[in-house]
């Protein structure tokens, strides 16, 4: 019996730790108010992230949110993006479910301002990065070693460096390992699918008389694949129709479509009206190839192509991206004398991600030769190309005409005559056009070759090790060096070469007309094997001095400081193939290779004033930071970063704080150096919307621009995909982005209500000089020039260039977006905390049970994106907006909460996630879906310990299986926004740990 009571107190004991880790987001103060209540020793000094001075209270002038290991538990989470990204301050950045754009990494986006501006630190420390953008790769950090995650939103560059403009997300991993423990999990969906496997094992042991201490860990993860064609919601491609979503996939068809616009169908018929004489050359009635093109659901036999015959490529698309990743590390230290003990830290993943897509679409201007392909269509067909290529080679001959060449000053229109109408020679799009050839669009699909597949292999290691200790009995010294390298290998299959395309294509070797009509010799002609590599190194040596001086009279607390130094150096290469660099390639995005690097050397200081403590009032504190960075970038050279912060205790139960931080961010090496690329957003032409038509402005501005009269507001003529390619690439000349941050809130900690914490805090962050690409994107480029600025002349409309036939269809005639400090973000809202914890009094397994509460929510009330700061007024208000300006949903109200009841050894938990409804961020555009409503997600856990060293959790995860609102034209992919809402449905997970 008595040995039974000890059990119980014990199991009660362990059930206390487990609750205090179990709130999801546990409140630091909260826990530390209830142990000093239970007569516990209080906590020592320790340093809280934002900060490098030790405290022994750990309430911060800025707010800071802590996830608990136990959360990871509790959640099945392997990956730290699937508890990270459910955070309300986090909107999601590339994650699992991001397959186009993907690269098989996560990352964190701290308010939507964009993972760059996010800095991760793990042990207090920068961590390695991936690419050429410089961010984190979440997969590298081991999760089951965890201790917490603190999170700090608001800029950190003071204490921490460049990067930090959004906040700073630090992982602290356990230091205090002893003997060994052993983890299996197994993930599976409710429809069978999804299956993810992971095991890891550490041993932590002291050595040396205890003078050392060691850890070494290694971890298996292999997370199988969804594709799209697995789920309802996403194996149809669906776009915007007249009323509701209909099936929209592709324009570019396996089985053919062929083209003849009007500056390539010149044909007999009438003139052209006034205001539509560019390259405007009817063709002759009743035939197939103008408008949407010829249509060849018959082999060699076309018919008109319809909205209907769409090619659906969303099956094929990966729904959850396949993983396999290894993980190997150690980290310890050793005490060489009173005053100084060695610490390192090493770390080795590799990690293997594929992408994959439908088969490469392929929209190509083709000379045909009539004489190779006769055999290969009909003789209705052949006929039409027959007359098409006569009227060509009439319209070649009347662009002779004298100054029909160019604008001329006696010809100051452009516009001639010729026996098929008026024209403007200088746009003519035939160019060497042999006699007996063709010129036509087409638009393909190579499904005989395979889908696209992108493999990506990454490694990566870091190395750190360092020296701290002692200098006298209140002042500390720590000076390290880390190295880390990044190298990624990414094989691509399923690109084709356009130029063998094109040139196959048009003397036969390659029919195009019909379904799988490509033969086995053309396709080995065009498939391209392409491959890159992506090599990134980053060294930090620092060297610090923390320490106490002397106490005012109205403390007991004495000033305290931190100095200190640093250096660092970040540089990274992309590494494209052949194929790859010399754009001669369709399927996968084209790139130039990126390489560059540069160094920071900086200076820093902190200091923390407690003018008054346990006075008249209980506790009046201010703190300060400062640091001067030193850049070999010359358009960023020197630059200072602060804050400034204080805290105001009036009683022991309400602290009020607030803080203000200036906050700087260099260009990182791709927004510096990166090549020119190219790459395929979701974006709405203005000019091929039917409103446009009859907008005289807008129309006049679209023919200004390239589009010729007869295709303004034609829709998919105009524009057959929902993206359009842009082209990308960097800009040596970038200066840093700089940020404001305010911040101001209280906590309270009712004395009367023991385990209660209540957190509100106000924050506002904006961002000058913000890098982005020129005009905000590809959509807001081409918003801007159509809806805002309306001049042809303008410099935003110089970034779009197209086609004969108006069309945006490839390089070099895409809408060039290169970097460029022209924007400003900002963002404003509150946070809401709430941490509660009880004894119910009453246990099934123990004395007592426990009841464990959080609720964590933001209210974001403003954020604004202005792409160019000269136009202050025309800006995109993202808060409570999704869209194809926006991006994944940023929702004015977006909250988490976990309600748990620890009885003894069993943990009983339910977390609910709430994403606050949204709107369509275009208000110029109709969108069948113009909002999203609120979506909520119910998850249940259990935990249970079931002898001494061993516990075991099992749960599920979206309870009562909610699918993801299904959106249209305006959404990201699978016709959902994949990273913000639950798209594999009920998720089943068992765990088991085992310690020795």
């Amino acid at each position: 019996m008595i040995q039974s009571s000890m059990l119980k107190r014990a199991a009660l004991k362990r059930s206390t730790a487990i609750a205090a880790v179990t709130l999801a987001l546990v409140s630091p103060v909260a826990f530390a108010q209830e142990a000093q209540a239970e007569g516990e020793e209080p906590a020592q000094a320790i340093v809280v992230t934002g900060s490098r001075i030790a405290r022994s209270d750990v309430t911060s002038v800025a707010p800071v949110s802590i996830v608990g290991a136990e959360e990871f538990r509790l959640t099945g989470t392997v990956n730290a993006e699937q508890v990270l990204n459910a955070l309300p301050q986090v909107i999601p950045g590339t994650t699992s479910f991001s397959n186009n754009p993907g690269g098989g990494v996560a990352t964190l986006d701290l308010r939507g301002l964009g993972a760059q501006r996010t800095m991760v630190l793990v042990n207090g420390r920068r961590y390695m990065f991936y690419g050429t953008d410089q961010t984190v790769d979440l997969n590298t950090i081991p999760t089951f070693l965890l201790k917490n995650v603190e999170v700090v939103t608001g800029g950190g560059s003071a204490v921490y460096g460049s990067d930090a403009l959004a906040g700073v997300v630090n992982f602290q991993l356990r230091d205090n390992l002893q003997g060994l423990e052993v983890g299996v999990q197994q993930s599976l969906t409710g429809q069978g699918d999804g299956r993810r496997f992971n095991a890891n094992i550490a041993m932590g042991t002291e050595f040396a008389d205890n003078r050392g201490n060691v850890t070494v860990y290694g971890e298996y993860n292999k997370r199988g694949s969804v594709f799209a064609s697995a789920r309802d919601f996403s194996r149809t491609a669906l776009g915007d129709g007249a009323t509701s979503l209909v099936p929209l996939g592709s324009a570019g068809v396996p089985q053919g479509r062929l083209v003849a616009t009007p500056s390539l169908a010149i044909g007999i018929g009438s003139s052209c009206t006034a205001g539509s004489e560019v390259n405007c050359f009817p063709i002759a009635a009743g035939t197939n190839y103008p408008g949407l093109g010829a249509f060849f659901s018959t082999p060699g036999t076309s018919r008109p192509y319809a909205g209907s015959d769409s090619y659906n490529f969303a099956p094929v698309n990966y729904l959850m991206v396949p993983q396999e990743r290894w993980l190997l590390g150690g980290y310890g230290d050793y005490e060489i004398n009173a005053n100084a003990k060695a610490y390192f830290e090493f770390s080795y993943v590799n990690n293997r991600v594929e992408n994959e897509l439908a088969a490469t679409p392929i929209t190509q201007n083709v000379d045909f030769q009539l004489s190779r392909i006769q055999g290969l269509v009909s003789a209705s067909d052949f006929a039409q190309l027959t007359q098409i290529a006569a009227n060509q080679q009439i319209a070649i001959a009347a662009a002779a005409t004298p100054g029909c060449a160019a604008v001329t000053a006696t010809n100051p229109t452009g516009v001639c005559t010729n026996p098929f109408g008026a024209f403007r020679a200088g746009t003519s799009d035939f160019g060497a056009l042999q006699p007996g050839s063709a010129r036509i669009q087409v638009n393909t699909r190579t499904t005989g070759i395979s889908s696209r597949n992108a493999s990506d292999d990454r490694s990566a290691f870091r190395a750190l090790g360092g020296l701290r200790g002692d200098i006298t009995d209140s002042i500390r010294y720590d000076a390290y060096y880390m190295y880390s390298r990044t190298r990624n290998s990414q094989i691509q299959e399923g690109n084709v070469s356009r130029s063998a395309f094109t040139r196959l294509a048009g003397n036969g070797t390659c029919n195009v007309f019909g379904f799988e009509q490509l033969s086995d010799s053309c396709l080995n002609s065009i498939a391209i094997l392409a491959q890159n590599t992506v090599i990134s190194e980053l060294q930090v040596a620092q060297a610090s001095i923390t320490g106490d001086l002397f106490k005012l009279g109205t403390s007991n607390e004495p000033i305290r400081f931190a100095v200190g130094t640093e250096w660092r150096q970040m540089g990274s290469e992309f590494i494209p193939d052949t194929a790859l660099s010399s754009g001669d390639v369709v399927g996968f995005n084209a790139g130039q290779p990126t390489e560059g690097s540069y160094t920071a050397t900086e200076f820093f200081g902190e200091l923390s004033v407690p003018l008054i403590q346990d006075g008249f009032i209980h506790r009046l504190e201010i703190d300060g930071a400062v640091r001067y960075s030193d850049y070999s970038l010359e358009a960023v050279g020197g630059v200072w970063a602060y804050s400034a912060g204080v805290r105001f205790a009036p009683v022991r139960d309400i602290t009020f704080r607030g803080q203000y931080q200036r906050a700087i961010r260099a260009p990182n090496v791709g927004e510096l150096f990166g090549g020119q690329s190219v790459g395929f957003p979701a974006a709405t032409d203005p000019c091929s919307l039917a409103s446009s038509a009859s907008n005289a402005t807008i129309r006049d501005l679209c023919i200004a621009t390239g589009v010729p009269g007869s295709s303004v507001g034609t829709g998919l003529a105009l524009q057959p995909n929902a993206q359009i390619q842009g082209a990308f690439g960097g800009n040596p000349n970038l200066s840093e982005e700089v940020s404001d941050t305010w911040t101001a809130g209280v906590v309270i900690q009712p004395s009367f209500v023991r385990g209660l914490t209540l957190q509100v805090d106000f924050y506002d962050i904006s961002i000058d000089k913000s890098i982005s690409t020129a005009g905000g994107g590809v959509n807001n480029i081409l918003n801007l020039c159509y809806n805002v600025i309306q001049n042809a002349n303008s410099a935003i409309c110089g970034l779009i260039s197209r086609d004969s036939q108006g069309i945006i269809s490839g390089p070099p005639f895409v809408v060039s977006a290169n970097n460029a400090n022209l924007a400003s973000l900002e963002t404003r809202g509150v946070d809401f905390q709430l941490d509660y914890a009880t004894r119910m009094g009453f246990g099934m397994f123990g004395e007592e049970s426990r009841l464990a509460f959080n609720f964590l929510a933001t209210y974001t009330d403003k954020y604004t994106f202005t792409p160019l700061v000269d136009l202050p007024e025309d800006n995109v208000q993202c808060a409570g907006k999704f869209g194809l300006n926006c991006g994944d949903p940023i929702p004015k109200f977006k909250a988490n909460s976990r309600l748990s009841w620890i009885d003894g050894p069993l943990t009983t938990s339910v977390r609910w996630r709430h994403v606050g409804a949204t709107d369509d961020d275009d208000d110029a555009t109709d969108f069948i879906v113009d909002r999203i409503g609120a979506y909520n997600v119910f998850d249940l856990s259990l935990s249970a310990e079931v002898t001494e060293g061993a516990t075991i959790n099992m749960g599920v995860n979206n309870l009562f299986n909610k699918a993801p609102p299904v959106i249209g034209s305006n959404a990201q992919q699978a016709n959902t926004y994949p990273s913000t809402f639950d798209v594999l449905g009920r998720d089943f997970f068992i765990s088991a740990q085992f310690r020795f």
